[in-house]
This record gives C-alpha cells, structure tokens and sequence, in this order.
C-alpha cells in the first residue's frame, strides 16, 4: 500500500472515529438531563447504531470503516489486516475519539458528563471485562461475518449497526457499552474520569482477539450444510 493510500484511508478513519463518538457521545450527554433514563438508553443506542451504519456506508469502501481499535486488533490476529495498517489505524481512531469527545465540550460546556462510558454502582472492574469483552466479541463477529467475509451483501452496515445497538441496549445500564476503546478513551481523557479505564481496555481487548481468532481461522467462510454455493 501506497503512503499517499494509507493516508488518505487513515483520514477516513479519523473523520469516521470522530463522528461515532461526537454523535454518540454527544446524544448521551444531550440526553442525560431528560431524565427519563429507558428513552434515553433508546436513544442513545439508536444514535451509536445508526451513525454507525452512515459510517460504514460512507467510508467503508474507503478504508473499511473500522473506526474501533477494537475491531481493527480483531482483524490483525484474525490475519486479515497488516501491523503498519493496524498502528497507523489505531493512532487516528484514538486521535479522533479524542477530538469528538472535545467537540461534546464544547458544545456542551461544563456539563459534568460528556457521555463517558464508566461502570454502574455495583460494577467491579471484573465485570467491566467480562461484559464488554463479551459485547466487543459479538460485535467483532458481525464484523468478519458481514463485512469482511460479506455474508449480507449490501445490507452489512445494517448489520453492525444494529449489533451495535443492541449490545448498548444491554451494555448500556452496566457500564455504558462501548465496545470502542475510542469511544472510553476520548471522553475519559477530556472529562479527567479514568478509574475504570484499564478495565474497559483488557475487556475490549480481549473479546477482540477471541473474536479475531474465532473468525480468522475457525469460521471461515466455506461451503458446508445449510450454505448454497456460490
């Protein structure tokens, strides 16, 4: 790959990372204040899921739309993705969590909460690794399936996206499901919350490379039961 190719795929990375987190971020803390707490983990969800779809329909033939380090450490264990991608990748996806969660500040200066994804009362750093490595895992796994391995066509930006939602839908009352270390890291780094943020690193980390390594070399695409040949 090219340099001038790689740059221009990492500015898409860059401009995609920073729209999933200004948009999702941005929405959790927009609506924080309503109070009525299951519309507003609807709503967060569908914002986190739908942004995710224009994404992947945007910038996915571009540079793939990774926009989640998380997804772009799945796709290097899993073989399908170099180390020189990985690194310039994971360099702009965290540059561009950072830049959106800053953007959420100053849209909404002094808020108190600009969307940071932190554990639940009664949440222990144990179970922040356990539920998003887990959520990280079934998203990962929509990814290879849908998008890498095309499994869904045309409709696989739909496919994730509401992957996505759904596991904030879970995720959301527990620890803010972000299966994103950018979409942790950025709003942890700007609001100065970071006690937790080791945790939701291991987990997402982990679950990405289970997932990697499940779908790298175990579901592989081939032409078993169940499945009309091509």
């Amino acid at each position: 790959m090219k340099n001038s190719g790689l740059l221009r795929d990492g500015l898409a990375e860059f401009i995609g990372t920073f729209m999933l987190i200004f948009v999702g971020a941005g929405a959790a803390t927009g609506l924080a204040q309503t109070g009525d707490a299951s519309a507003s983990l609807l709503l967060v969800a569908l914002a986190h899921g739908l942004i995710l779809i224009t994404i992947i329909t945007t910038f996915g033939h571009i540079s793939g739309a990774h926009v989640n380090p998380a997804v772009t450490l799945g796709l290097l264990v899993g073989g399908k993705i170099d180390v020189v991608r990985a690194v310039a990748y994971w360099i702009v996806q965290f540059a561009g969590g950072i830049a959106g969660a800053a953007m959420v500040r100053v849209i909404f200066p002094d808020p108190g909460f600009i969307g940071q994804t932190v554990p639940a009362l009664g949440i222990t750093d144990g179970m922040v690794i356990v539920i998003e490595g887990l959520l990280t895992a079934f998203l990962v796994s929509a990814v290879y399936q849908n998008a890498v391995y095309a499994k869904t066509g045309n409709i696989a930006g739909l496919a994730i996206g509401l992957t996505l939602a759904a596991a904030i839908l879970l995720g959301g009352p527990l620890t803010g499901g972000s299966l994103n270390p950018a979409r942790t890291l950025g709003p942890a780094l700007v609001s100065g919350v970071t006690d937790s943020l080791p945790a939701y690193l291991i987990g997402m980390a982990a679950g990405a490379v289970a997932a990697g390594l499940l779908h790298g070399y175990v579901f592989t695409p081939t032409r078993g039961a169940g499945e009309p040949g091509r």
